[in-house]
């Protein structure tokens, strides 16, 4: 079956909002009192709107698909409460739904579905936050054709009936408009298809909308809501035959809903003067750099009631419309920053204005303390030079040094002391701790002898057998054919005599330590003729 045209689900909300948004603005204008605390006694909803529907059928023949967008989505929905318990109530639901399948522009068949539901719903209350949760009976028909091979499938309706699981919240938005995210569950107890044959059925619903309210008069108060449902639903038929289709719904809606209090009550009287509300602009900057803060959280409180948090824009600002006259308090809160608060007095029917500077927290660090000590007798060694990182330290008179303000993670420590063996460590520093470390030093290993060695020749390059005569250690050697010589002497500072047949004499002063090498190389000059 040819495919109608497609028409996305977000241009239909798109339309609806275009031609409802005049309405609701010229609405808004009219100061609608908020019902406060009072919860809903009864509530009613009619809504219009279309469906956006995409489908499959799998039979015995070759099959179809179909989708396409179809008006005439008629629903009903209401609430009562007040059975004996404030929070419990019922709720009776009612949808009708066109259906049309075309090829090309051609009308093959057309018809109607049906669902509705009617159980128990239990409701709470957090804060601004309003939950319902619900049980009970959901009836829907489903669409079905007849064999596929046909060329012109005749459309038959199968039904489901199912114990109806649903949950929806209320929150409030901006100005006094509301938002609801709802969604409900069937599970299939029955089912057949359109012969009245056995079927297995399954599927799931959900749902946003924005609830705007216009008009209020005593207990009652009217809204104009723009409304948006998704829906799965499929059919399995004991024969074989399978239908399944999505339904993305938009409509739009009025609702009718009347207060367990006297709204009107709370309302100015006749004689009595209209208290405006005000408005308060905040700017939230960084109190080091005088930066605009982007995203930070403002909470506006005034007469002790707190609102829902709201995000600053990229210039660092968010405006607040309406506030009750008097004191309010904005506090800040942002990710890296200190919380911060600012107070600003708001008139009725004015706007104040308030900027909050935000100071950034302290960063993370950690500090080290580092024990030295001699091994021997574990006595503490004062005056010795400690590099910790890139920082150098002396310990005092009990052996300790403290670092303060080290950055979390590892850092090195070295310790140097002359006659000792030096000592390299490794310390991770954790933010808010002290980290404790000891460092026992060893006496260094003494070997008992020094090396000097080299090589000699000639101004010219060439290896010269050279004798080398140290007076103070007398000695006297040669070097090899090659040059090369090697002595092995305690350690000190010696002074060597290196001559050769034809060459000047040269004397060297050599300092050697114990355990280690001193090499020197020696380029005779020969002797004038």
């Amino acid at each position: 079956m040819a495919r109608p045209r497609h028409t996305p689900a977000f241009l239909a909300l798109l339309a609806l909002t275009l031609v409802t948004a005049p309405v609701v603005a010229s609405a808004q204008e009219e100061p609608a009192l908020e019902a406060g605390p009072a919860l809903e006694r009864v509530a009613l909803r009619l809504r219009y709107g279309v469906a956006l529907r995409e489908g499959a059928q799998v039979d015995p023949g070759p099959g179809l698909t179909y989708s396409g967008l179809t008006p005439n989505d008629v629903a009903v929905w209401g609430t009562v409460y007040g059975l004996g318990l404030e929070w419990l109530g019922a709720q009776l639901g009612v949808q009708r739904e066109a259906f049309t399948l075309n090829r090309e522009s051609t009308l093959v068949t057309e018809g109607s579905l049906l669902r509705a539901s009617a159980g128990l719903v239990a409701r709470g209350r957090l804060g601004p936050v309003r939950g319902e949760l619900g049980a009970g009976y959901g009836f829907a028909q489903l669409p079905t054709f007849s064999d596929s091979a046909d060329p012109e499938p005749v459309f038959q309706r199968g039904g489901r009936h199912a114990a109806l699981l649903s949950g929806r919240l209320r929150f409030p938005l901006f100005l006094r408009a509301q938002g609801e995210l709802r969604g409900e569950f069937p599970l299939a107890f029955s089912a057949q298809d359109a012969a009245g044959g056995g079927a297995s059925a399954k599927g799931f619903g959900a749902g946003a909308a924005l609830l705007f309210p216009v008009k209020q008069a005593g207990h009652w108060e009217g809204a104009l809501v723009l409304d948006y449902q998704y829906v799965q639903d499929r059919l399995t038929a004991d024969s074989g035959v399978r239908s399944e289709q999505t339904l993305q719904r938009v409509g739009a809606a009025l609702q009718l809903s009347w207060f367990d209090a006297d709204v009107s009550a709370r309302s100015p009287g006749a004689g009595e003067p209209q208290v405006r509300p005000g408005a308060l602009a905040v700017q939230v900057l960084d109190a080091e750099t005088g930066t605009p803060m982007a995203g930070a959280q403002v909470t506006f409180l005034g007469e002790g009631a707190a609102q829902a948090p709201r995000a600053t824009d990229a210039q660092g600002q968010v405006l607040e419309p309406e506030l009750a006259p008097g004191e309010v308090v904005a506090r800040v809160s942002a990710s890296g920053y200190e919380p911060a608060e600012g107070r600003a007095t708001v008139a009725p029917g004015g706007r104040a204005t308030l900027e909050v500077r935000a100071r950034k927290l302290p960063p993370p660090v950690g500090s080290l303390r580092i024990a030295v000590t001699d091994k021997r007798g574990n006595v503490p060694m004062p005056e010795v030079t400690v590099v910790v990182g890139e920082r150098e330290v002396r310990t005092d008179a009990a052996g300790q040094a403290r670092l303060e303000k080290l950055p979390p993670g590892p850092v090195q420590v070295k310790v140097s002391v002359a006659g000792f063996q030096p000592v390299e460590e490794a310390v991770v520093i954790v933010a808010g701790q002290e980290a404790v470390l000891p460092i026992p030093l060893q006496l260094a290993r003494r070997v008992g002898f020094a090396t000097i060695a080299g090589t000699v020749r000639s101004t010219q390059g060439r290896p010269l057998a050279a004798t080398l005569v140290i007076p103070a250690a007398k000695v006297r050697s040669r070097a090899d054919a090659k040059g090369s010589f090697s002595l092995k002497l305690k350690p000190g500072t010696y002074r060597i005599i290196i001559s050769a047949k034809g060459y000047l004499t040269q004397t060297k002063s050599v300092i050697v330590r114990d355990g280690e090498q001193a090499i020197f190389n020696v380029d005779l000059f020969p002797r004038p003729r």
